[in-house]
């Protein structure tokens, strides 16, 4: 399946290993290019949090940037007026953008992306799980 993935479920692998870490791994999955920025941004914050070595959150880090294939922000900056009007949160847009370019899924657990929009399907990681297990 191809997913454009949220940063929130991306941090959620990261804190605990789960079905989101096999769902991460098993999909084609696609995020705006300044997704990983957050990662390094919040380095600190999530090696306390996870109590991860450096090496191990680098690893992990690293295992991410391999299965998520990154689009450059001048690919989707033709979807951004239509993914502002859509959008019930400014951070949202660029996700939302790439899941309009791509005609895919967005896969976040932001209960707003999925209630306060129809024009993109979002799923949650337990929206996931169910098909996954069907």
């Amino acid at each position: 399946m191809e997913l454009v993935i949220d940063s929130n479920i991306l941090f959620a692998a990261l804190l605990k290993e789960s079905v989101t870490s096999d769902i991460l791994f098993k999909n084609s999955l696609y995020a705006p290019e300044f997704i990983f920025e957050e990662f390094r941004k919040y380095k600190e914050y999530l090696k306390q949090k996870t109590k991860r070595t450096e090496e191990d959150f680098n690893e992990l880090l690293g295992l991410f940037e391999r299965n998520v294939t990154l689009i450059p922000k001048e690919d989707i900056y033709p979807f951004i007026e239509k993914a502002e009007k859509i959008s019930p949160d400014a951070k949202d847009v660029p996700y939302l953008a790439l899941a309009l370019k791509l005609g895919c899924v967005l896969w976040s657990n932001d209960g707003d992306l999925k209630e306060k929009q129809d024009v993109v399907q979002v799923y949650s990681t337990e929206d996931l799980i169910a098909i996954f297990l069907s």
